[in-house]
């Protein structure tokens, strides 16, 4: 189970007054910051007994008034969906997630989901992570295929967390972008949700975020590059937001890749991007593991028709 700290908490002399979200997770309590945040809004986390915001920094002789309420029967009906599972046991599984596929229940898809098919997969997995999320310990887009892991216990949820939150995970993606990347490099571009277009991310925001994009060539085409990107930091939209800011945008992104591909003679139903290669140390073994992955089917034929092209 998530640990908590003795509640209420009284807050000494801080020389650098946080976040109530963020001091809540100094202090040990072991739930994401977005359940922070909900319990906050729902006034289970009270600020010298009166409801506050979560970005209510706090100051010395502040009491913190912190309820947990009783767990929510997960109401999600698991679905006979089929997964490729590259590794499992008691306490996680690993898996190749296909492209098209989406990782939790949102607005629009809230059947058809990798949880739905994890619950049918594994049968304890209710409650883990929270209540519309079992299990899941970081996603990739719809559209991006490859590796992921999921946790099958509390245990196992919060230490693997820690390790994406510590970045101490190994990741590799390939990339296919438009045109021809000249050479290795990295990109450093505060990131977060676009002050007018809100279902996009880009630098022009209120809430930048630091992000930190490493990639180096693996091949070049007459028209475009597939690379090898390590994100170092886990930003939503990422390495498809730091590849378009470079004037290389993932070959099929429609919703950064703007009009380039075209002008290139480039198309895909979905961008190319693929989780190649995961790896971290496993919760109960502590042993060190990585899985890797091919690209899949839509991405490999794109790939022998660019190399084609090329010869």
């Amino acid at each position: 189970m998530p640990t908590f700290p003795k509640s209420p908490i009284l807050v000494p002399d801080e020389k650098n007054p946080e976040r109530l979200d963020l001091y809540l997770i100094k202090k040990g309590l072991s739930i994401a910051r977005s359940q922070i945040q909900r319990l906050i809004s729902e006034e289970q986390i009270l600020l010298n007994g009166e409801p506050v915001r979560a970005s209510y920094k706090v100051k010395k002789g502040d009491r913190i008034d912190i309820t947990i309420p009783p767990p929510t029967p997960l109401e999600l009906i698991p679905e006979d969906i089929p997964l490729d599972i590259l590794f499992e046991d008691s306490a996680l599984l690993v898996l190749n997630k296909a492209a098209g596929m989406v990782v939790h229940p949102a607005p629009g898809h809230y059947e058809g989901t990798m949880v739905h098919a994890l619950l049918h997969h594994c049968h304890d997995l209710t409650g883990i992570g929270g209540r519309e999320r079992p299990g899941i310990v970081h996603r990739l887009d719809k559209e991006t295929s490859g590796v992921m892991v999921i946790a099958k216990t509390d245990e196992a949820h919060r230490f693997l967390s820690k390790q994406f939150k510590d970045h101490s995970i190994d990741r590799l993606y390939l990339a296919l972008v438009c045109g021809k990347v000249k050479k290795a490099g990295k990109i450093n571009l505060a990131i977060g949700r676009d002050r007018i277009h809100r279902k996009k991310i880009s630098a022009r925001t209120s809430s930048p975020r630091e992000a930190e994009t490493h990639y180096m060539i693996k091949a070049r085409f007459k028209p475009a590059t597939l690379l090898e990107v390590s994100p170092q930091t886990g930003r939503t939209h990422q390495i498809r937001v730091h590849m378009a800011h470079i004037g290389h945008p993932i070959i099929g992104d429609k919703e950064y890749g703007g009009k380039m591909e075209k002008s290139l003679g480039l198309s895909a139903d979905r961008h190319m991007l693929h989780a190649a290669m995961l790896g971290f140390v496993h919760p109960s073994t502590k042993e060190r593991l990585s899985f890797t992955t091919p690209p899949p089917p839509d991405m490999a034929v794109i790939l022998e028709r660019l190399q084609t092209k090329s010869e």
